[in-house]
């Protein structure tokens, strides 16, 4: 028999619309908001402090990833967030599969000769005109509104089902996997698995399915690492960062080092040594370990404990929320900022193996902090919606 799919009654269905359409006027969670706003606002403080030796030495201006930051970030970001945070969430469950087509297919853009931007081995950029930006950042966004979509219309019976819950969503995400290991960008590719995975398990997976997945990604890690020797090389230089200093473990060697001279109260704002071209990407990767040496250890717990705080109201607001598709997004948006944030921040003290992925609402780059506001906008928009 087919599985019964997460439907009410009509008349259920249409108080329920009306309920949501009551609560509409209430006011967005501000807690959330000046969470994220005092985060991008310690974000701009930092980026013009790690950044003006190096934009000085690439550009002839110390405040030239400041400024671009704003422009380019900060200010269509306000744009996005204000957007989403008015539009109803229910509407990108509506549109949620014409955007993830839209997605993929820019994620097929880049690699066509002319659009693409390349930047190392890697193509995970479109370049048209002046405009230039990273597919795989709105694709963290997409990709969650059509799997929470997809999941709201399933019981839970039919997620814990091997033919109608394991293997869809496998097949779900197999196919942006797919596609973010050919450009290659692992570090997006596993927050999108992250995110995926975490609303797979709020949905109702089951725990074995849960653990056929983690086998299943040890494998593929596995297999990722013996095809490519840059990947076994970082492995390498993760378990023994002693290993060859001024090779492949420069860049984990210098974070360490930053890290460890900024001691408990750090050398002072803006009087960093790595940030002199020591340390690789001061301004997006490694900008935590930039800020552990300037302001010490008590502020990067304190910026630690800024997200911690983010996550216990988002999950405040996830809680209250009357339906299961606002439910699935609401953790979506939270597992995708959290896990990324955790995952930048580890492997800039050493417990985690470098991935690429920028901190979110502090690290330099337009798109993604374009994405996380809206992000933000959708979850501040759910928070209107709430019991």
């Amino acid at each position: 028999m087919p599985s019964k799919q997460r439907k009410m009654p009509n008349n259920s269905f249409i108080c329920l619309q009306a309920n949501i359409m009551s609560r509409s006027k209430q006011k967005p969670d501000y807690v959330i908001l000046g969470l994220v706003a005092g985060l991008i606002l310690f974000g701009l403080i930092m980026i013009s402090s790690a950044t003006g030796p190096l934009a000085y030495t690439k550009f002839g201006s110390t405040t030239y990833f400041l400024k671009h930051q704003i422009l380019y970030g900060v200010l269509p970001g306000i744009i996005a967030l204000f957007i989403t945070m008015r539009i109803p969430y229910t509407f990108w469950k509506k549109s949620a599969l014409p955007l993830l087509v839209i997605s993929i297919l820019l994620l097929i853009a880049v690699f066509i000769p002319g659009i693409r931007a390349d930047f190392g081995t890697a193509h995970n950029w479109i370049k048209i005109g002046p405009i230039s930006f990273q597919p795989s950042e709105i694709v963290k966004l997409t990709f969650l509104f059509y799997l929470a979509s997809w999941l709201e219309r399933r019981s839970e019976n039919a997620v814990r089902n091997l033919h109608t819950g394991l293997i869809p969503f496998l097949m779900l995400v197999g196919v942006i996997m797919g596609l973010l290991l050919l450009e290659p960008d692992t570090g997006s590719m596993a927050i999108i698995v992250a995110e995926a995975v975490a609303v797979y398990f709020v949905a109702g997976a089951s725990l074995i399915h849960l653990g056929v997945l983690s086998l299943m990604g040890v494998g593929l890690l596995l297999i990722l690492i013996k095809i490519s020797p840059y990947r076994a090389a970082r492995l390498m230089t993760f378990i023994h960062p002693e290993l060859d200093p001024r090779g492949i473990g420069y860049h984990v060697n210098q974070a360490l080092l930053a890290v460890g001279s900024g001691g408990f109260w750090g050398l002072g704002l803006g009087h960093s040594r790595q940030k002199f071209e020591y340390l690789p990407e001061v301004q997006s990767d490694s900008i935590f370990a930039i800020i552990a040496e300037e302001l010490g250890f008590v502020f990067s717990v304190g910026l630690i404990a800024l997200f911690g705080l983010l996550l216990w109201r988002g999950l405040r607001v996830v809680t209250n929320t009357p339906d299961h598709f606002g439910k699935f997004v609401g953790v979506g948006i939270l597992a995708w900022i959290l896990i990324q944030a955790f995952v930048n921040i580890g492997a800039m003290i050493g417990v985690l193996p470098l991935t690429g992925v920028p901190l979110p609402f502090i690290s330099y780059g337009g798109t993604s902090l374009v994405m996380n506001m809206a992000a933000i906008g959708v979850l501040l928009n759910i928070s209107r919606n709430t019991a």
